[in-house]
């Protein structure tokens, strides 16, 4: 990730929340294969257990620890088969086995694409200061994004008891993060009750599990970045701002608030207050 001073987001609370409030991740791979694509993507939701003592920033430390983030994908995807092979050989009866008992750790670095929800192209249009001074400006595009690098475990052997034991509990706390953060379904103050995955018949869930596979992965690094026109003068930013406010949709009045909100931070840590 190109990180520009101005955009870039080291405070590690933030990163983290980021994840938890956008927790559908783009997984990214290059394995390479005699049967499948180099290159693979998939869209997944993910659990972020993040650690209980983070530092409040990055300080960049070989054992720092960074948290884990857990997902699954369906079996007949071929990110998955690619994923399989990967950690997996092939016996003396041509049937594929894990290199391990248990969960199989890939070699290679994976990563995921967290991203805002806001995001919007800039008119130069909106630079009231320069524009109209110089004319020495040009379009751009405001967004917020996470990604993360680290090494995955994949748990895809159905009749060991510890792909079953991921999987019930990643069916389970995907089912709270999304029922209850993301649907607010918490059962509270009159709001509906959460649909949990025992509302479903346990044959069914069983049959599901055997669809699946699962995808734990150490987080080794973690990057991230609020491009929201920081860089720009005061002029130029106020313009912005009132010139999104002025489009009269959701999303520009979402990039507004962010871009306020991200100078308030820049100002606050020019000050020496951690936020």
């Amino acid at each position: 990730m190109y990180l520009r001073k101005d955009h870039a987001e080291l405070h590690l609370p933030t990163l983290f929340k980021f994840i938890k409030d956008n927790p559908l991740g783009i997984l990214t791979t290059a394995i390479s294969s005699p049967n499948y694509p180099l290159i693979q993507t998939s869209h997944i939701p993910w659990v972020f257990d993040a650690p209980s003592n983070p530092p409040d920033f990055t300080t960049k430390e070989p054992n720092e620890d960074l948290g884990i983030v857990r997902g699954h994908m369906a079996r007949a995807n071929p990110h998955s088969k690619a994923l399989i092979e990967s950690v997996t050989t092939e016996n003396d009866q041509g049937v594929r086995v894990g290199k391990q008992e248990g969960p199989n750790k890939l070699d290679l670095e994976v990563m995921i694409l967290f991203n805002g929800p806001a995001n919007h192209y800039v008119t130069p249009k909106f630079y009231t200061t320069t524009k109209p001074a110089t004319g020495k400006v040009v379009s751009t595009w405001n967004y917020s994004a996470v990604q993360i690098y680290g090494t995955a475990s994949i748990m895809f052997d159905t009749k060991h008891p510890s792909t079953n034991e991921f999987l019930t509990k990643q069916l389970d706390d995907l089912a709270i993060l999304t029922e209850e953060v993301v649907m607010g379904f918490d059962g509270k103050e009159g709001r509906k009750k959460a649909w949990s995955v025992n509302d479903a018949p346990d044959n069914y869930i069983n049959l599901l599990k055997k669809a699946i596979i699962g995808i734990e992965i150490k987080v080794e690094r973690i990057e991230g970045k609020f491009k929201m026109s920081q860089e720009l003068g005061d002029g130029d930013r106020e313009g912005t701002i009132n010139g999104f406010r002025a489009l009269g949709t959701e999303m520009a009045d979402k990039i507004a608030d962010t871009i306020e909100q991200r100078q308030k931070i820049k100002e606050a840590r020019k000050n020496g207050c951690p936020v």
